[in-house]
C-alpha cells in the first residue's frame, strides 16, 4: 500500500509540474493582472479585508493550527497514526513554510505591484531566469504566504492510511484555503497565479518526497525482518541441540586440555567351576534307615 500510494504522488507531482509549465506559457499571468490592477496599483493592496482579515489573520490561524497539531502529537486524543507518525508529519509543516521563502530570497522576480504597468520599476520575466534582474526589488517567487495552507497538505499524509475519509476531508480543506490565502495575495497584487500554482506545486512535491523516503523505509524494515532466521517457539536451544548429536561442549580456561575422567569397567561375576561349598545343604530327600 505504500509503495502504491508513492506512485500514485509521483504521478500528481508529474501531472501538477505539466499544469503549471502549462500556465507559465500561456501568458495568463499578465491578463490576470491586468485585470486586477490599474496603472497606479491594486485597489485592495491595503484594504482591511484583503491584509488584515485575509493576510494577517491567516498566518495566526495557521500558527494556531500547528500549535494544535503538535499537541495532538504529544498527547493523542483519537485512534489512528502513532505518536511518533504524528510528530514526524506535523514537523513537515513548518518545515515547508520555511523552504519556499528560502526559495523566493533567492530569486530575482519582482512582485506585480512593482511591475511597470502598475506604477513600479520592473519589467515581468520568466521566473526560472536566476541571476537575471527584472529592474525591481526580486525576491518575490514563488508566494511564501501561500505556505500557510498549502503546508499543511502534510494532514493528509498523516491520516491517509490510518483514516482515508478524513485525509480527503483536510485535503480538500487545505486546498480551499490555499486557493483563499493565494487568491488574497493575487488580487493585492502580492504574487501573480503562477507563484502560487509553484508553491502549491512544491508543497506537494515535498510531501510526496517525505512520504516516499518513509515506505522505502518501511519496505527495507520488512525484508531485514524476512531475512532474519528466528527460532521457532518450544525449538530446542543450543545445549539441546549438543545433547541431541552426542557431542559436549568444548571446556574453557584451565581444564582445556584436561584428559576426561576413565570410566571404571563394570564388574561381572563368571560361573564357578571349582567343588561345590561344603556348607551348602544338599537338597531334601528321602531319608534311608541307618539300622
Amino acid at each position: 500500500m505504500p509503495l502504491k500510494a508513492a506512485r500514485r504522488d509521483a504521478l500528481v507531482v508529474l501531472a501538477g509540474l505539466a499544469l503549471v509549465l502549462a500556465w507559465e506559457v500561456s501568458g495568463l499571468d499578465r491578463r490576470v493582472m491586468a485585470a486586477l490592477g490599474t496603472p497606479s496599483g491594486f485597489p485592495w493592496r491595503d484594504a482591511v479585508l484583503t491584509r488584515t482579515l485575509l493576510h494577517d489573520g491567516s498566518r495566526l490561524l495557521a500558527a494556531g493550527l500547528l500549535l494544535a497539531g503538535l499537541f495532538d502529537a504529544l498527547r493523542p486524543h483519537a485512534d489512528g497514526p502513532t505518536r511518533a507518525q504524528r510528530l514526524g508529519w506535523w514537523a513537515m509543516v513548518p518545515l515547508t513554510m520555511a523552504l519556499v521563502p528560502l526559495i523566493k530570497r533567492q530569486s530575482a522576480t519582482s512582485c506585480p505591484w512593482d511591475w511597470q504597468v502598475f506604477g513600479g520599476t520592473a519589467q515581468p520575466l520568466p521566473h526560472w531566469l536566476w541571476g537575471v534582474a527584472d529592474g525591481g526589488a526580486g525576491r518575490c517567487f514563488p508566494s511564501g504566504h501561500a505556505t500557510t495552507a498549502f503546508g499543511f497538505l502534510a494532514v493528509y499524509f498523516l491520516w491517509r492510511e490510518a483514516d482515508p475519509a478524513r485525509a480527503r476531508h483536510g485535503l480538500w480543506a487545505v486546498l480551499l484555503a490555499g486557493l483563499l490565502v493565494g487568491g488574497t495575495q493575487v488580487v493585492r497584487g502580492a504574487h501573480a497565479p503562477s507563484h502560487v500554482l509553484w508553491t502549491a506545486w512544491l508543497s506537494w512535491s515535498v510531501m510526496s518526497l517525505a512520504a516516499a523516503l518513509v515506505a522505502s523505509g518501511r519496505a527495507g524494515q520488512a525484508g531485514d525482518r524476512l531475512a532474519t532466521p528466528t527460532a521457532a517457539p518450544g525449538a530446542p536451544g543450543r545445549a539441546a541441540a549438543w545433547g541431541r548429536r552426542g557431542a559436549r561442549p568444548r571446556p574453557s580456561g584451565r581444564g582445556r586440555n584436561r584428559p576426561a575422567p576413565a570410566v571404571p569397567a563394570a564388574r561381572t561375576s563368571a560361573p564357578r567351576t571349582g567343588p561345590p561349598d561344603r556348607r551348602q545343604r544338599p537338597a531334601c530327600g528321602p531319608r534311608s534307615s541307618g539300622r
